[in-house]
């Protein structure tokens, strides 16, 4: 059957004279079956049928190249596959509009005509012939039988549009390193000789030379070697920037930016290609590969998920990057770093404490709920700023930013087993650094709640809490009455701040906080220049970790009362405050050794969940951020294990002192635009 409608399919098509008609009959019959394998069999059986016919498969080929020949591939070639000059937002909001009023089809240009046809009816990569996309097979077929007239008028006509459109985009080149956003990340463009502007005036002259070639076959091939130096440091200048970008700070917009100046230029090296082919057989191959992307990105032209993903990685990057840089602070690779981490955590405990007994006040006031979540996460936000302005450390707060600094070590490779090796002892030292820093917290978080709570017996003659209190205390870490599962959502919270921090300080470094702050007109009456410079550089070093903190303690707070409103049993249990709360507990309820001992173990289960639940969420984004994965992961895992078997104890406690590898120095491309400063001081700037 398919046989005969192959059949009848190709003789209706010769005597078809309008080439978009024909387009139209032919991928609407390849794709008349719903599974893909049925469609691979229409599309063999229909080329085995026009190689059984060959005149109607060449009148079938003239006609389609002859309506190609009237159609505008101008357009198509500069725009399809490279984002708009519009930006992102007017660019997502155009992409919004469409899908709710399209725009109507121009016959006569090839975008609309792609978008027209395949729109409902894509080739997939599961389709081929041969090996072949079934978009290829067929495209070959009829240019091998087409007849030299009429397919020699669209290789000219193909030519001379992907000349207009280099001309075009080589413009497009030279205009974009005047983008204030690219200037801030690099000084250098305004020189007149950047790779930018060379390249625009190589392409002006490959282009008047091949028309010139056109015109007399007998002038010499055009020399590329200047050309392919031009492209190369334009490729390298993009790969600049966006590192540059990454450690100065992204927004949506630069992300966009860089990324469409990448697709320009990947299309000019493309377009060249094109016009500088020698044979026709390179020339068929690159017209092929061509088309096929045009037909690809024809399908993403108006998809806002395609949009928002090739903008986003960027910053997501950016993000990651500053999570990464202070990621190295909460990692302990010796004695003395392991017990300064303690420490810093054991202040943290003191304030932590007094945090948990605030807290039970606030909730014996017996306030609206909405009154009693805002005062609550008043208290946990201000709480861990005030933390954080001390320098000391709450064990939750680092696994988003110690993932970050895995994931990227596992950005710089992992081939081999050395490497494997080192991010086995990474993840070693991570774990370590963690623990330190929840032993830290919950040792002192419990002395302290004890010492309270003896102070108010001794002091009122009563305990602190009341038999209530306690019951519900206990009851609060243990794992039947749903304190992992909260604590799992206390670890989420804890992932989000760790965004929420990256994207602060990604903020301030895109904005130039420390700059901006010690050259404001009111600072400068109200401080001197050494107390300004002091207050800008802490602010912006610290602007993403204070709201980071905050955000994260309102998130704590106002989870139960979300929960109200929803009617659902949600609430958070947090290691260090879950501690504080079983020594208060502990003292008042008269609990014997070994049933604090017990809920000592509860209150350590809580704390895995909290850490392990926000490391792996960081790590998993990170390393999407960055492009990359832990691609074997069983070799990571075998790494872990021999080195746990040589020093058990290294799991917990550093027993071996690793050695720092050398810090490398950094390139001059690697720095952000204030190297381009004369002082490494920026404030110093008029």
């Amino acid at each position: 059957m398919d046989k005969l409608n192959a059949l009848m399919l190709v003789r209706a098509l010769a005597t078809e004279q309008d080439g978009l008609s024909l387009t139209k009959q032919l991928v609407s019959w390849l794709h008349e079956s719903r599974f893909s394998f049925e469609r691979n069999k229409r599309a063999k059986k229909l080329l085995e049928t026009l190689q059984q016919h060959p005149n109607e498969g060449k009148q079938i080929a003239d006609t389609l190249f002859n309506w190609l020949c009237k159609v505008h591939l101008y357009p198509a070639l500069v725009s399809l596959g490279v984002f708009s000059r519009r930006g992102f937002f007017r660019e997502l909001s155009s992409r919004l509009y469409e899908k709710v009023m399209p725009a109507p089809r121009d016959i006569t240009e090839l975008k609309d005509v792609l978008a027209d046809i395949f729109k409902a009816m894509p080739f997939t990569d599961e389709e081929s012939v041969e090996g072949q996309s079934v978009f290829a097979s067929f495209s070959e077929y009829f240019l091998s039988v087409a007849s030299p007239e009429p397919l020699q008028r669209f290789v000219a006509h193909l030519h001379e549009e992907a000349l207009c459109a280099l001309e075009m985009l080589s413009v497009w080149i030279a205009a974009e390193e005047m983008e204030p956003d690219l200037m801030r990340l690099d000084k250098r463009l305004n020189n007149i000789d950047s790779a930018f502007i060379a390249l625009h005036r190589e392409l002006n002259i490959l282009v008047i030379h091949t028309r010139k070639r056109q015109q007399d076959p007998d002038e010499p091939l055009y020399d590329c070697a200047h050309y392919h130096v031009m492209m190369a440091q334009c490729y390298e200048q993009v790969d600049q920037l966006r590192r540059r970008a990454a450690a100065a700070g992204s927004t949506v917009a630069v992300a966009h930016l860089l990324e469409r100046l990448e697709q320009t230029l990947s299309r000019i090296e493309q377009l060249v290609t094109l016009v500088t082919a020698e044979h026709d057989a390179d020339l068929r191959q690159l017209s092929l590969h061509l088309s096929e992307q045009l037909l690809e990105t024809s399908r993403e032209k108006k998809s806002v998920r395609a949009l928002w993903r090739s903008s986003t990685q960027l910053l997501s990057k950016s993000i990651s990057v500053n999570k990464s840089s202070h990621g190295e602070h909460y990692i302990t690779r010796d004695k003395s770093q392991f017990f300064g981490l303690m420490a810093s955590a054991a202040g943290a405990g003191i304030i932590i404490a007094c945090m948990a007994l605030l807290k039970i006040h606030i909730e014996s006031l017996a306030l609206s709920p909405f009154t009693n979540a805002l005062l609550v996460s008043l208290n946990y936000g201000l709480g861990f700023v005030l933390i954080h302005i001390l320098g000391l450390t709450v064990a939750t707060k680092q696994p988003a930013m110690t993932a970050a600094s895995f994931a990227a070590e596992v950005e710089k490779g992992e081939n081999g087993r050395a490497a494997h090796k080192k991010l086995a002892t990474l993840l070693l030292d991570v774990n370590r650094s963690q623990w330190a820093a929840v032993w830290g917290n919950v040792s002192i978080a419990v002395l302290t709640a004890s010492l309270i709570a003896l102070g108010v017996w001794f002091w009122q003659g009563e305990a602190l809490l009341s038999a209530e209190a306690v019951s519900y205390q206990l009851k609060a870490i243990s794992p039947w009455h749903g304190s992992l599962f909260f604590a799992a959502i206390a670890g989420v919270w804890l992932f989000c701040s760790g965004i929420i921090a990256g994207f602060f300080e990604n903020r301030a470094n895109y904005l130039d906080f420390r700059i901006r702050l010690y050259h404001h007109p009111l600072l400068k009456k109200l401080l001197p220049d050494r107390a300004r410079k002091a207050f800008a550089n802490y602010w912006h070093d610290n602007y993403g970790a204070l709201a980071g903190n905050f955000i994260f303690g309102m998130l704590l707070g106002m989870t139960g009362y979300i929960g109200y409103l929803l009617g659902l049993p949600l609430d958070i249990r947090h290691v260090a405050f879950a501690s504080a709360n079983l020594g208060y507990s502990t003292v008042s309820g008269d609990l014997g050794i070994f049933s604090f001992l017990f809920y000592l173990v509860l209150v350590l289960m809580i704390g895995f969940v909290n850490l392990w639940v926000s490391f792996t969420l960081a790590l998993t984004i990170a390393l999407r951020a960055r492009g990359t994965r832990i691609g074997k992961f069983s070799l990571l895992l075998k790494s872990v294990v021999e080195q746990v078997k040589q020093h058990p104890l290294s799991v917990f406690f550093p027993v071996v002192t690793s050695q720092k590898a050398p810090t490398p120095q950094k390139k001059p491309d690697d720095t952000n635009n204030k190297s381009t400063e004369p002082t490494k001081d920026p404030l110093n700037t008029p």
